[in-house]
């Protein structure tokens, strides 16, 4: 950002005491252009997922190991589809929605964007498998592009009545979406033919369903909407945050037992959305008591409820550290660099797993976390030394580059 200077005066200068400089210090203040909390905050979620990938299973650790796999289970890619959020209201006009010829050129952007991400989300789980959120990430964009001009609080309660109905929806889909049946529908499926993820997978069984992470997505824009720079704000939002996450875990914990939650959380909550459907598509006989767990990814309201706090306290936190240390700021400056950069970080381990696989010197070592500990360093290294040359990162460059048709629209 750059910082705004005195206007130089060629006629009678002006008093000292009216001149705002003068009363105040020329410390870096936040920045306009790039919010460098929420920067942090996207690459605290690149590092999380990089521990459920690489870092050794929730079984093999103990003490503070386990309890930062358990926080990484679930609650980093609820952090990624929550900055996501964000992202719709940064390109679509963040405190001020974008209107008439510009509104319409930005959902452009922001359709192109989400088809692209599913292309490129379509491509990566055909060429390494597994579960890859970008698709998912195209179908949320799609499907909030209608709610890109809501004001902050009409978006907090949609994404609070949605929370409250749509894991329940899903769990009542269970029982219509059978395997017989999703078979059915996927033979019909070009998406799933080429990938194994197809469009059923996109809504409704996937690992990152739709209809339960969507709430994320609205979340975050509600955030976006407001001023985080603000002190009162910041606060307000801590405190909404540890709310959230300490009545949804509670009363998951008082209405579920800890027997419950602890075996969810063991399970990496493999089961899916509710616990309604698994995500490799195997039989599963879905049960009504799953509704009360908060384990990750068991897509219930208190999981829900509970991840968007913890998302919440972290984007916060994030700014408002940012905001009033500085000199951390600086020194947390190449890590930020990797926030810049989410998508070419996020892609970009894949990628990197693959290649080290085909040399026969890959992770391997499931008990170790010194393959991860690697990883995170080569990210935050290439992400500094790319910074200081280019102003993206060269997916998010491709990225951009895809959206530059958008201004032809009229």
């Amino acid at each position: 950002m750059t910082k705004s200077q005195p206007l130089r005066e060629t006629s009678a200068p002006q008093p000292r005491t009216s001149s705002p400089e003068s009363a105040v210090p020329a410390s870096p203040g936040p920045s306009t252009e790039r919010l460098v909390g929420v920067d942090l905050a996207r690459a605290l979620a690149v590092f999380g997922m990089y521990v459920v990938h690489i870092g050794p299973p929730l079984s093999a650790t103990d003490g503070v190991a386990s309890w930062i796999r358990y926080l990484a289970d679930g609650h980093s890619s609820v952090l990624f589809a929550t900055l996501a959020g964000f992202s719709l209201m940064l390109l679509s006009g963040r405190r001020q929605p974008k209107t008439g010829l510009a509104g319409r050129q930005a959902k452009a952007r922001i359709a192109i964007r989400a088809v692209v991400l599913l292309a490129l989300g379509t491509v990566m789980a055909m060429e390494y498998g597994g579960v890859i959120i970008l698709g998912f990430y195209g179908v949320y964009f799609l499907l909030a592009l209608p709610l890109v001009r809501l004001r902050a609080r009409t978006l907090a309660v949609l994404g609070l009545a949605l929370a409250l109905v749509t894991p329940q929806l899903s769990f009542a889909l269970s029982s219509l979406l059978t395997e017989p049946v999703q078979q059915s529908i996927n033979a019909y499926d070009p998406l799933h033919r080429l990938s194994d993820v197809g469009v059923l997978d996109l809504l409704f069984t996937g690992f990152y369903p739709t209809i339960t992470w969507i709430s994320f997505v609205i979340a975050g824009m509600a955030l976006a909407r407001l001023d985080l720079s603000r002190t009162a704000v910041q606060w307000r939002l801590a405190a909404l945050g540890a709310g959230l996450t300490v009545a949804a875990y509670g009363m998951s914990l008082l209405l579920a037992g800890k027997h419950a939650l602890d075996s969810l959380a063991e399970s990496g909550g493999s089961s899916g959305s509710s616990g309604s459907m698994p995500s490799d598509g195997g039989s599963f006989e879905p049960q009504a008591s799953m509704l009360l767990t908060a384990g990750p990814h068991s897509g219930t309201t208190f999981d829900i409820i509970g991840s968007v706090g913890v998302a919440i306290l972290v984007i916060v936190g994030a700014t408002a550290v940012m905001d009033r240390l500085p000199r951390l700021r600086r020194l947390a400056k190449p890590v930020v660099a990797v926030g810049t950069m989410s998508l070419t970080a996020y892609v970009g381990h894949f990628v990197v797993q693959s290649w080290l696989s085909e040399l026969g010197v890959g992770p391997g070592t499931e008990q170790s976390w010194v393959p991860l500990l690697m990883f995170v360093l080569g990210a935050i290294v290439f992400a500094a030394i790319w910074s200081r040359f280019f102003r993206r990162g060269p997916l998010e460059y491709l990225l951009n580059a895809a959206t530059k048709p958008a201004k032809h629209i009229r």
